[in-house]
């Protein structure tokens, strides 16, 4: 199977009319990941083409390595085409300590190459963390800004409390971008000391006006940046278009810690604060602020408030002002929500919206997503719409939906009868796509049961 999905080239061509055959190198991740899981390794003699694969595909590079093992870097040093490798496994051949080698640890932290230290502490912060910061700590002092900067964001892996006492400090760093860094590590911690700050900051801006004949949010945007908001990661220089007031607002909404925006605005909801109105035409500048915060501090409660009701008719929610934004938002969701929300938005709003929020569904698609982008496709093919406007959404469900899915699709393989104002040969081309899809789905099918642990 894998031979065969690494001599495809038939999504290779760039253009022209696909026909039904399916794009087996779009497969090769799916293939990939579930043998990573189920402990395969390869047959030695399709290395060479998993490494040219994996050479034009960045994406694939970590699966392909993970799958390919040592002797992927002993053949990577013969061929020059294939040194990404060497650059992509930090130190080559060099493995990450274990967790007993406290020592090994220690000495490859202190002697190391850059990418060796890198993938050392990145190994460390997912298994523990404490031990990763505290190899951070004893070289920080004489450690390049650069190299600072890349150690420091290692740090989002289990970011925890434990961690405010070293982030703090680095508030004081003398490079700008760690101390930027540090102020947005400290601020998805709700409870650290610079959050309660820069909360109290925020809610000096913001309050329910009651003189009004509705409640409604009156904003009074900051009329400096002090020393002391610019030590806490508040950028001074707004960017060419923005005025400073909003720029400074915005960074002080977005690190405050959302849970306190309840006690501040009269014990209100999240949901209740985001229906309010707000006065002189702060609203878009402050919602998108308390989405950044949503995001960062994974608050599904406010996630869920700015994301409004998927039917509504505005398509989105009062702060969703992008779709990038909306797909953010339910990436702080769990995986059944997030799919529950989707598919009601496809229902309402069709697929024309809704690329960019598939892609934060879990695969394979759970089952409301796949039957409302089979339905939606549907409707679209039976509208007579350019079955072209569509492919991208095609190519997702053909990596994405769940191919148990395949059955259901079998009434959509005949071409249809053209209406008067359909475009010409679009049913011959909806057929070939729907015949693509179900072949698709099957091999995948096939593919996973190959896979598949022997039964008991």
């Amino acid at each position: 199977r894998l031979a065969l999905l690494l001599a495809d080239r038939s999504g290779a061509s760039g253009g022209g009319r696909r026909g039904t055959a399916p794009d087996l190198m779009e497969l090769l991740p799916q293939w990939l990941a579930a043998a990573n899981t189920r402990g395969f390794a390869p047959p030695p003699a399709l290395l060479p083409a998993l490494l040219d694969a994996a050479r034009g595909r960045t994406d694939l590079r970590p699966a392909a390595l993970r799958f390919a093992g040592p002797r992927a870097l002993w053949l990577a040093r013969f061929n020059p085409d294939w040194r990404f490798a060497l650059r992509s496994t930090p130190g080559g051949a060099t493995a990450v300590p274990g967790p007993r080698d406290a020592g090994g640890a220690r000495r490859l932290w202190e002697e190391g190459l850059f990418a060796e230290r890198v993938a050392l502490l990145a190994a460390l912060r997912s298994r523990e963390p404490t031990a990763a910061r505290g190899l951070l700590e004893s070289t920080w002092a004489t450690e390049r800004a650069e190299d600072r900067l890349m150690f420091l964001d290692s740090l989002r892996t289990g970011l925890g409390p434990d961690d405010e006492p070293f982030l703090e400090q680095a508030l004081a760093d003398r490079s700008r971008n760690v101390r930027a860094t540090a102020a947005e590590l400290l601020s998805a911690l709700p409870g650290s000391a610079l959050a309660a700050r820069m909360g109290v900051r925020a809610g000096a801006c913001v309050a329910v006006d009651h003189t009004r004949d509705v409640p409604t949010i009156a904003v009074e945007a900051p009329h400096e940046c002090d020393a002391g908001m610019e030590r806490d990661g508040v950028v001074a220089k707004a960017p060419a278009g923005r005025g400073d007031r909003s720029w400074w607002l915005g960074q002080l909404v977005e690190a405050a810690p959302l849970g306190g925006w309840s006690r501040r605005l009269g014990g209100r909801t999240p949901q209740e604060i985001v229906a309010l109105p707000v006065a002189d035409d702060w609203q878009g500048e402050l919602h998108a602020a308390w989405c950044r915060a949503a995001v960062r501090q994974r608050d599904a409660a406010w996630s869920r408030a700015l994301l409004g009701n998927p039917s509504a008719p505005e398509a989105g929610g009062p702060g969703a002002v992008s779709l990038a934004e909306r797909a953010r938002l339910l990436g702080t969701l769990d995986a059944a929500e997030r799919a529950e929300w989707v598919a009601a938005f496809i229902d309402t709003h069709g697929l024309s919206e809704a690329f960019q929020l598939l892609g934060v569904c879990a695969v394979p698609w759970a089952a409301p997503v796949g039957r409302a982008v089979v339905d939606a496709l549907d409707i679209a093919r039976d509208a007579g719409s350019y079955p072209w406007s569509f492919s991208g959404v095609m190519g997702l469900a053909e990596r994405c939906l769940d191919p148990s899915e395949a059955g259901r699709l079998d009434a959509l393989l005949a071409i249809p009868d053209e209406a008067e104002n359909a475009s010409p040969g679009a049913g011959g081309y909806w057929s070939e796509a729907f015949q693509r899809l179900v072949t698709t789905l099957r091999l995948r099918a096939a593919m996973l049961t190959e896979l598949a642990p022997p039964a008991p």
